[in-house]
């Protein structure tokens, strides 16, 4: 089969490689799919590039993320899955075989029915950005009535977040910018408020569209370099739920400012969720996708030849949605 792999890290351009492999065969409990799109997500090429710590294996076929058909499977699981169209996610997790190949072996439990209306381009934006968003915003109970601030609106979590958090009921949805072109992205997407923290002060401007009454809950790309405003801008008891924090990596905790808001601060991280975590987010998105609420937005899409490409274009962080290799 041809796939994209990687066996030392480093620049995308030096270190991607296209080539024939062997074609591996689905072991008890997982099945073989018939890759049409992968993803590529930030920790994919985070990982490449050696930004998450030391290879786990050996060779490595990147990105968590994909759609296909599956071909086969293995024993414990139902023959009858053969023929079903898939969307995929941890396929590259501490494994060896990731999605950017013409089949990927992954635990069945990964390998998510996607509905018939879906495109495999859309389902391949799924994953971890999907099941991010889900968890950042439900990770407290349901959200419906309450006001929530997404920041980074325009990255992939972000817009499915805006409309999974629609979806699911919010009173207001507020998100953050940082140009013309991703505010026309995030009211497509259903953000009834869209502040560009380029131009504006985000506290300010989160004051004046609340009222003074402030935000529920808030879905963060940016633990650190937010933190200050978030603690203003969060009501008592509110909840931060982030997935990120680049621009300040070891963040220093202003604990009695939380404390004295009573601030619930929930980490997530998607690859470790608990089987029943994971399991709601798969049958929320799917049905969210069912009921036309959720629209994947694709930036680009490039051939599998032009992987190292894809990459580059993750890492220039101007993307507005997500970025995929077809296969």
């Amino acid at each position: 089969m041809r796939a994209i792999w990687y066996s030392d890290q480093g620049p995308a351009t030096d270190v991607l490689t296209l080539g024939e492999s062997d074609e591996p065969a689905p072991g008890p409990g997982e099945v073989a799919v018939l890759v049409k799109a992968s993803g590529v997500n930030p920790s994919d090429v985070k990982q490449r590039a050696g930004l998450r710590g030391p290879m786990s294996v050996a060779r490595q076929i990147p990105h968590s993320d994909g759609a296909g058909v599956i071909k086969a499977v293995g024993e414990g699981v139902d023959p009858a899955r053969i023929g079903e169209r898939v969307w995929l996610f941890n396929a590259a997790f501490k494994r060896a075989h990731g999605t950017c190949a013409e089949v990927c072996v992954l635990p069945s439990e990964f390998a998510a029915r996607l509905p018939d209306d879906t495109r495999f381009e859309e389902g391949a934006c799924l994953g971890v950005p999907a099941i991010t968003a889900h968890r950042a915003l439900f990770c407290n109970g349901p959200i419906s009535g309450k006001t929530v601030l997404v920041t980074g609106g325009a990255g992939a979590v972000g817009l499915l977040a805006i409309q999974l958090a629609k979806w699911a009921g919010a009173h207001q949805v507020i998100t953050t910018v940082s140009s013309p072109e991703k505010a026309e992205a995030v009211i497509a997407a259903g953000a009834d408020e869209v502040i560009n923290y380029r131009r504006q002060d985000v506290a300010e401007a989160v004051d004046a569209v609340t009222e003074g009454e402030g935000v529920d809950h808030i879905v963060e790309v940016e633990l650190g370099g937010n933190l200050k405003e978030s603690i203003a801008i969060l009501r008592q008891g509110g909840v931060i739920a982030t997935y990120g924090s680049e621009a300040e990596r070891t963040p220093e905790l202003p604990l009695y400012d939380l404390l004295f808001k009573n601030i619930q601060l929930v980490t997530i991280f998607v690859y470790l969720l608990k089987v029943e975590q994971r399991v709601d987010a798969v049958h929320d998105i799917n049905r969210a996708l069912r009921e036309g609420a959720l629209r994947p937005v694709i930036h680009d899409v490039f051939d599998l030849a032009d992987a190292p490409l894809a990459h580059e274009c993750v890492e220039a962080g101007n993307k507005v949605g997500a970025v995929l290799v077809r296969i």
